[in-house]
């Protein structure tokens, strides 16, 4: 999985290739004058007004020279990734389809970010909303000594106002349509961060805040694990200050001797247990002990023949795990094996598997996003150890023409699922449609549509997506720079 560069020349190029479709703007006004109806005082009956149609001629005449208009080439809906229009133009969002709609700019670009839980509440709906973030940014190679940790609070997240200045919804809302906030606190790192994860290890005095660490795969190679709990809570504490030991790794991970893009940590090991990949292909467990150091098994799990690209601890069994690879397989582990050899082993499909998510409301499904556009859902209960078996997916979609950057199930809802790709898109998907359902497969006249599509949201160089798992709906991307936004779909 290759990184884009970050100087402005190259900020254009999508993570592995492809071309990026132009800016543009499609909002134009067009003048319209008063209807006049030429044909106000030419019918005499009911009769003839049934013959000649709504123009003067049969239905029929006029169908006919329609649909000769259709086959010809008319307007057509302007398709995000699929089609360019003029130089200098740029899109406009339709803010009619979003609840809330935000975006915000760091120094550098993040390839790669976290959402961390926090104790403002569950299912909130109060606008301004407020929300903490983790990223790791890519600066320019001639800047690499510009790379930092940013964690990040972003409030005063305004939901969309209705045309009459109402709010777009009922929800309790102290909302004055204020412009967001981000707030951070940087920790150096001069290294490129290739993807970050975080985790919350709960306090044994319930007076005290979790321990919220955060795990970084680096370019250089090292995976660097940081307590970021002072950082969080300078944010609201008035005259707190972090200083420049908080801000150092409590735990340098050194197995790796190539850089790497998978980690996860388990949400089944409340201290944490961490899972590392790499470009060799190996896999490595790190985990924190009862005095709070960490011990990497200096076993690694082998099997893949291309890199690690993601790494999924199973939401529902302690020991297992999935891991994703450019060998074009997903492979199923049982940490407890001490060949250390894949339990499970699925070739997918014939270009890299870049991302993957695990169900956490059903946990024998799996979805996975690979670099030819294909993403697809998968049962595991079909995959057996049979080097014959070839399951088909339970679904695969072919919408997307440029790689998947990102994958990842709602928090709530086993149908409900957000993808990002190259091609500079979010697309929302609900897996519950039904197919055989006449208004489900009504697309507006837009040909190649899922009926299972329910939106696409446009980001430059989008890398990677969250749902906030606190705030029903709301989804932050990342990209050229952070997008936070709710659609009216879910």
């Amino acid at each position: 999985m290759s990184k884009r560069a970050a100087d402005d020349e190259s900020l254009a190029a999508p993570r592995k290739g492809g071309d990026r479709p132009e800016a543009m703007d499609v909002d134009k006004d067009h003048d319209m004058g008063e209807f006049e109806d030429d044909f106000e005082d030419e019918f005499e009956s009911e009769d003839e007004i049934i013959e000649a149609g709504v123009d003067g001629r049969p239905d029929a005449e006029r169908e006919a020279e329609e649909g000769a208009m259709d086959v010809d080439g008319g307007p057509e809906t302007f398709m995000v990734g699929r089609q360019q229009l003029e130089a200098g133009q740029t899109l406009t969002p339709d803010t009619t389809t979003y609840k809330m709609l935000h975006s915000l700019s760091t120094p550098w670009p993040c390839l790669s970010f976290d959402i961390i839980r926090d104790g403002l509440g569950e299912n909130r709906n109060v606008y301004p909303a407020t929300m903490y973030t983790v990223a790791g940014t890519q600066a320019d190679s001639a800047q690499a000594n510009d790379n930092s940790l940013f964690v990040m609070k972003f409030s005063g997240l305004s939901k969309m106002q209705g045309e009459d200045g109402e709010d777009s919804d009922d929800e309790d809302s102290d909302d004055e349509d204020t412009d967001p906030i981000l707030e951070h606190k940087s920790i150096p790192l001069n290294t490129t961060t290739n993807r970050i994860r975080s985790h919350q290890s709960p306090s044994q005095d319930p007076s005290r805040p979790s321990t919220t660490l955060t795990a970084t795969m680096t370019e250089s190679s090292q995976v660097l694990i940081h307590d970021i709990t002072p950082h969080l809570a300078s944010f609201d504490t008035p005259g707190m200050i972090v200083t420049p030991q908080q801000n150092k790794p409590v735990c340098t991970i050194r197995a790796h001797k190539t850089e790497g893009y998978g980690v996860d940590w388990s949400p089944l090991h409340p201290a944490g247990k961490l899972l590392t990949g790499d470009n060799d292909g190996l896999i490595y467990v790190t985990t924190r002990t009862d005095g709070g150091g960490f011990v990497t098994d200096t076993r690694p799990f082998r099997g893949h023949t291309g890199s690690v690209e993601e790494i999924q601890w199973s939401p529902s069994e302690a020991n297992v795990f999935a891991s994703a690879s450019s060998d074009g397989t997903v492979r199923v582990w049982d940490v407890r094996s001490k060949s250390r050899s894949p339990a499970l082993t699925m070739k997918i499909s014939n270009y890299d598997v870049n991302v993957m998510s695990w169900c956490r409301q059903t946990s024998h499904l799996l979805a996975t996003g690979a670099d030819d556009g294909e993403w697809a859902v998968w049962d595991l209960r079909q995959w057996s150890s049979n080097p014959s078996a070839k399951p088909a997916p339970l679904a695969n979609f072919n919408f997307h023409h440029e790689q998947i950057t990102s994958i990842e199930w709602h928090p709530t809802d086993d149908s409900i699922v957000a993808v990002a790709a190259g091609d500079n898109t979010v697309t929302l998907w609900d897996l519950a449609v039904e197919l055989d359902d006449e208004e489900s497969r009504d697309t507006a006249g837009v040909s190649d549509v899922p009926p299972q599509l329910l939106f696409v949201h446009y980001q430059n160089m989008v890398k990677e997506l969250h749902w906030h798992p606190q705030i029903p709906g709301a989804l932050v991307a990342t990209g050229e720079q952070f997008s936070v936004f709710r659609t009216i779909s879910v």
